[in-house]
């Protein structure tokens, strides 16, 4: 008579600080951030929640790598691209991986000690933009300002409750009952408007965006055309200076 071998186990992967982060990625997008605990994290692992503590020191510690991993997944051209195109396509990126992860803008904004994913970013955003002709000061702004839009549309775009066109014109509806054309007559008009041509908020953020970058690239090349006469004043100055001598 045959004996018959039992299949062997699966065995489990090892333990990793990657592993535990990319499972408590997959629990945050599930159940949102607040719902993250040890014990949680550590069930999805099969370990004892103690276990989790030789990867990562604290909860703390473990938020610091979660944001390290989203920030990793977001899109930074080289150093030296034409700063407008990467600019979008970094922008454009980030919606997209807040969209994937959104539990993390928030997250993101409150934490103080960067990972080297988070460091390789900024530096990466800020060297196009210095490559680019911003000043110290200007590449500052410029980052302030589109991190703002990035991430205060993220944060809008998945609170509101019209994601599309359709989802629009049923709010619309409820929101017309409740309008009367003669006392509010351009919120009437631009409801009646949104409904009719298929109005998306979802296009708002390259219209945004598009602004943010023009306007960039204006006070740009006003500050390069300003140091480029204060140079050319000096450059006289000194010329006249050597005539008279």
């Amino acid at each position: 008579m045959e004996t018959q071998t039992k299949p062997k186990a699966k065995s489990r992967a090892p333990l990793s600080r990657e592993r535990v982060l990319r499972a408590a990625v997959i629990l945050a997008d599930a159940g949102g951030i607040e719902s993250l605990t040890m014990r949680k994290l550590g069930e999805e692992l099969g370990v004892e929640a103690m276990s989790l503590y030789n990867h990562v020191a604290n909860k703390d510690h473990l938020l610091d790598g979660l944001v390290d991993l989203v920030v990793s997944e977001i899109e930074v051209p080289s150093i030296g691209t034409e700063w407008k195109p990467a600019m979008r396509r970094r922008a454009s990126s980030a919606r997209e991986v807040l969209s994937r992860h959104q539990w993390a803008a928030s997250l993101i904004e409150s934490r103080i000690k960067p990972g080297p994913a988070t460091l390789r970013y900024h530096d990466s955003v800020l060297g196009i933009l210095r490559e680019a002709g911003f000043s110290i000061e200007m590449a500052a702004h410029a980052f302030s300002l589109l991190d703002s839009y990035i991430f205060g549309f993220g944060v809008q775009e998945m609170s509101m409750p019209i994601g599309t066109p359709e989802e629009l014109a049923k709010v619309a509806k409820i929101f017309q009952r409740r309008l009367e054309a003669d006392d509010y007559p351009y919120l009437a008009e631009m409801t009646e408007h949104a409904v009719k041509s298929g109005y998306d908020h979802a296009n708002e953020f390259e219209f945004g965006l598009d602004l943010i970058l023009d306007g960039l690239e204006t006070l740009r090349d006003k500050a390069a055309n300003k140091r480029q006469r204060t140079t050319s004043r000096r450059t006289s100055a000194k010329v006249g200076r050597r005539h008279e001598a």
